[in-house]
């Protein structure tokens, strides 16, 4: 049942969320660092394992799958929460942080991309040579 990713999604959430708390405890700041992020992981690794052990029925996974994709606007709505001002006032820190994220993140899209490998069906050849046998 699709109800069934919700609730995964919403135990990977709130475990998340704690998680996110605990470490910002232990980096001796008073907010949440991270938690939806920790949560978006744990909801990958708790659907890869549970497809890995056949556990995830097909109508589960749709759910999981929808919900896996709203995360992304919510992680950009709650980034659109934070005080951006307050930050860049904090030091040159934060916009270094923020440029050499997105470098980073452009230089490990540009490696993935690399070293995928092209499929049969994106090669003109193989089609022919599939069309005729």
């Amino acid at each position: 049942m699709i109800i069934y990713g919700t609730a995964l999604l919403a135990l990977c959430h709130l475990l998340g969320i704690f998680l996110g708390d605990l470490l910002g405890q232990l980096m001796g700041v008073k907010t949440n660092v991270g938690g939806v992020g920790i949560a978006m992981l744990l909801l990958i690794c708790a659907r890869l394992y549970m497809q890995r052990r056949a556990w995830l029925p097909p109508m589960t996974e749709r759910g999981v799958e929808y919900w896996g994709a709203m995360y992304i606007p919510v992680v950009v709505a709650m980034a659109a929460q934070q005080d951006v001002v307050a930050a860049l006032r904090g030091g040159p820190v934060a916009v270094l942080a923020a440029i050499g994220s997105v470098l980073v993140c452009g230089a490990v899209i540009s490696l993935m991309n690399r070293m995928e490998n092209p499929s049969a069906e994106a090669d003109p050849m193989l089609i022919k040579e599939h069309r005729h046998a």
